[in-house]
């Protein structure tokens, strides 16, 4: 290979397979075609890395051709261009990902689906932290695998297993990837206009977690998702199949976990012929269906991993939430606020309308992704009284579900939409915070969103 690499993309991803490629001893050069930002492109520029902004320009690029890597950042899609361009040269694309994983050789712990990545992510993630393991978590829940992986290299401080939450858009563009624990949690459509409005072409990025995987691997999925079943009997894996079920008892015998059979207020898990693990779902630090999934599969994941009954039970019992997903903010006149900005996609939505037991005021919107909103219309109907559209182009929300709620109002600020909610609430009201749309219309990121919201909040 080339002592060269490029690398497409000059955010997180971008900025991380930059230190990757320094530590492993090869020059990255990092072409954007926005403008980057001024933190990322103060790392490149400490770092003594080329890139330029504005544009990809290959003539100024070191050679690209036969041999050639290219580490693609997941915002770039598969079909752009350039992506296109330097692949006619001869040059391999891959992902981030695929990049930091063919250059650690510790356990690989992957969770993906359309909801609850994050959480699930951070669960096994402490399931490990309070075992003793010495645990990287990286990905799409913050730091860039290959950031983190290049402080590894450079410092000798090693991890023994790194938990990877992977979205789709890094599942696009790996080859080899092969995690020993893959966690497959749901397929709901999501970026659907990434994927040239396909289902079938999203769950198919999505079934790359498993696609390397091999008999001696382990593939923890949502055996209550039908478009999951549906890729275990037309795709397959060679992985070991560990079903999770909200829903149904655990097989007598069988691994995974599942309802207790024998009493539906607990579940089972049961792996490598050891005597099951059960909990009762009252104990659970995270309620509501959806947590019941995340904290089973974690806790499967967990004793794949041969961690201690006890310690998942107290770990699964302690665990603190996520910010931006079903954040408690505030109570302000018996008003309370929820911030669930992480809600980008109608599923997360579903979950978070279907938690709520108060009248709602429902702040919603933003750039949407192709997501049909109609599977929300009996719970909007249900529990929402007001609607307050947080974007700059809210027809087709309004179009949805303007007829099911008391009133419609539009806001162009964080601060907007908190005041016209508070005005509007009345003592024992809850305010959502729950957009079903990605943030980039007004705000950097769905951080972003959730912050002002929370500091919106605080200030009233």
């Amino acid at each position: 290979m080339s002592k060269s690499i490029i690398i497409l993309g000059a955010g997180e991803s971008g900025v991380g397979a930059a230190k990757l490629s320094l530590a492993l001893g090869y020059t990255p050069f990092v072409s954007d075609a926005g403008q980057g930002k001024a933190t990322f492109l103060g790392e490149l520029e400490a770092d003594g890395v080329e890139y330029e902004v504005g544009g990809h320009n290959m003539g100024g690029w070191p050679e690209v051709g036969e041999g050639s890597l290219v580490v693609k950042s997941p915002g770039i899609p598969e079909t752009a261009s350039i992506v296109s361009e330097v692949k006619a040269r001869g040059a391999e694309v891959i992902s981030e990902i695929e990049f930091a994983s063919r250059n650690y050789d510790g356990k690989v712990v992957a969770i993906t689906g359309a909801n609850g990545k994050t959480t699930t992510t951070s669960l096994i993630y402490k399931l490990l932290v309070d075992g003793g393991v010495k645990t990287a978590c990286v990905g799409n829940i913050g730091t860039s695998w290959a950031r983190d992986l290049s402080y590894r290299i450079v410092s000798g401080d090693s991890a023994e297993v790194v938990v990877v939450e992977a979205s789709s858009f890094q599942l696009d563009g790996t080859s080899t990837f092969k995690p020993d624990v893959a966690v497959l949690l749901n397929i709901t459509p999501d970026h659907l206009d990434r994927y040239e409005y396909s289902l079938e072409k999203y769950a198919q990025s999505k079934w790359r977690i498993t696609a390397s995987q091999t008999s001696n691997d382990f593939l923890v999925y949502n055996s209550d998702d039908e478009v999951i079943n549906g890729l275990i009997k037309s795709t397959g894996t060679d992985a070991k199949l560990i079903p999770v079920s909200a829903e149904k008892a655990l097989m007598d015998g069988g691994e995974g976990a599942g309802l207790n059979p024998e009493n539906k207020k607990e579940f089972l898990i049961h792996t490598q012929n050891i005597k099951p693990f059960t909990m009762t779902i009252q104990e659970l630090a995270l309620q509501g269906k959806h947590n019941l999934f995340n904290s089973m599969a974690a806790g499967v994941t967990g004793r794949i991993l041969e961690l201690r009954n006890e310690g998942i039970r107290e770990s699964l019992t302690n665990f603190e939430g996520i910010e931006h997903r079903l954040e408690y903010v505030a109570d302000v006149n018996g008003i309370r606020f929820i911030n669930d900005s992480k809600a980008t996609n109608v599923n997360s939505v579903w979950y978070a309308l279907e938690c709520m037991d108060k009248p709602l005021i429902w702040i919603v919107g933003g750039i949407d992704k192709g997501n049909d909103y109609r599977d929300l219309i009996p719970l909007v109907k249900d529990k929402v009284k007001h609607m307050i559209c947080l974007g700059k182009d809210n027809k087709k929300l309004i179009d949805t579900f303007s007829e099911y709620v008391e009133s419609v109002h539009i806001a162009g600020s964080a601060e907007e939409a908190v005041q016209t909610s508070y005005d509007l609430g009345m003592p024992f009201d809850t305010v959502l915070l729950s957009p079903a749309c990605a943030s980039f219309d007004l705000f950097g990121s769905y951080e972003e969103r959730g912050n002002k919201f929370k500091q919106a909040v605080r200030g009233l």
